[in-house]
């Protein structure tokens, strides 16, 4: 009885501290038991096994099938017998009769412990799936726990997620013990469990980064259309606004950068253009290239493709360091864009001028034929308002 009294407040302590299911518990205990008695019968019998919550004890039975004539002692018996036991049984019906488990205390105890762990596990493993399944695209913190081939296991507190090496930001430095901000960017069921993957590189990062700091962006006021990230060196963000009193830059940069420098800083450094959304993939590749100031903008909608004409002195500026500036508008705007200076422009005119009719061109005739080159080529030409050049 004192082993009985024990497994019931086992059960009920695991019941109440791991918030597993009492039923769960319950058919662990039933099964380890049942497990145990058909290894002794060499699975002759059929037996069920109950769980007695009056005496804290898991009950096993015998059943055996009524029939006419008797072909497995173990499972059947005859309607003659059967009459014995119970004098309104018919051939077909089943009996149920009681066996003494005390035999199999120990062992069934020892049987349930490890399947009551495992159930627990394989709970515990369920309910922090269904957690974080839904908390997908959702920055959260943790604490930095080890290194691991590279990749940092982060502590969430119920569950340990995972920083691969490759969503890591360039020249962050992390040690054990460390709180570290990440974005969940899915949640995989593995053999071990759940496994959540986290990133800080995800563009996503970013603009969630901004929803936290923007309420305009929160409230939908203002929407973020498209973003790119170089992680760790620089960013653009294009917003557009669902209500023209508000400026959809304006908001996201903050009084006196405020909001925007708050998520620099989350991101140990990283630059990040604001510029505004534009339908029109001209003036979007003007603001695109920012903080460089366009000239011209050739497009060919046909190939995806822009010629941007910029000033001389903008020219480095617009392409940027080993190219960055002008790889993340293209990425940005979908295009493949070519950047050149005002002066390289005119000398590439002259020679297609030349080209075109064997002669050199006037300079007064320069405006004319480029338009005729463009129309054969169905290129359109779009010139930047001067108002754009100095966003």
């Amino acid at each position: 009885m004192d082993t009985n009294i024990s497994l019931k407040h086992a059960i009920e302590q695991i019941v109440k501290e791991k918030g597993i299911d009492r039923q769960v518990v319950l058919e662990a205990m039933e099964q380890a038991v049942l497990t145990a008695a058909n290894k002794k019968y060499r699975n002759t019998r059929e037996l069920e096994a109950h769980y007695n919550s009056d005496t804290g004890e898991v009950e096993l039975f015998e059943f055996v099938t009524v029939m006419d004539e008797v072909v497995d002692s173990y499972k059947e018996i005859s309607l003659e017998e059967a009459r014995e036991i119970d004098p309104d049984v018919e051939v077909g019906d089943s009996l149920g009769e009681k066996l003494d488990s005390s035999g199999f205390t120990r062992i069934a105890a020892q049987t349930a412990k490890q399947v009551i762990i495992q159930k627990v596990r394989e709970a515990e493993r369920e309910t922090i799936f269904n957690e974080y399944s839904d908390r997908q695209w959702e920055i959260i913190t943790g604490m930095v726990r080890r290194f691991e081939k590279g990749d940092l296991l982060i502590d969430l507190g119920r569950a340990e997620a995972i920083l691969p090496s490759k969503e890591q930001m360039p020249r962050e430095v992390y040690r054990p013990g460390d709180r570290i901000r990440a974005i969940i960017t899915d949640i995989r069921t593995t053999p071990k469990g759940p496994q959540i993957i986290l990133s800080r590189t995800h563009p996503s990062m970013l603009a969630k980064l901004f929803e936290a700091e923007v309420p305009e962006v929160a409230e939908g006021i203002v929407e973020i259309n498209a973003i790119v990230r170089d992680p760790g060196s620089r960013a653009k963000l294009a917003v557009s606004s669902n209500d023209s009193d508000v400026d959809p830059v304006g908001a996201c940069v903050g009084m006196r950068g405020s909001r925007v420098q708050n998520v620099v800083s989350e991101l140990r450094g990283e630059k990040i253009d604001i510029i505004p959304w534009s339908e029109d993939i001209a003036r979007f590749a003007c603001n695109a290239l920012s903080p460089a100031q366009v000239s011209k903008v050739f497009v060919d909608e046909d190939n995806r493709t822009l010629e941007v004409v910029v000033a001389d002195d903008q020219l480095s500026l617009a392409i940027g360091k080993r190219g960055q500036n002008v790889s993340l508008a293209a990425r940005l705007t979908g295009c493949r864009i070519d950047i050149k200076s005002e002066a390289k422009a005119a000398e590439d005119e002259l020679q297609a001028y030349a080209s075109f009719d064997g002669t050199d061109v006037p300079g007064d005739e320069t405006e004319a034929v480029t338009e005729a080159v463009a129309a054969e080529q169905d290129v359109t030409v779009a010139d930047v308002p001067a108002e754009e050049k100095t966003e």
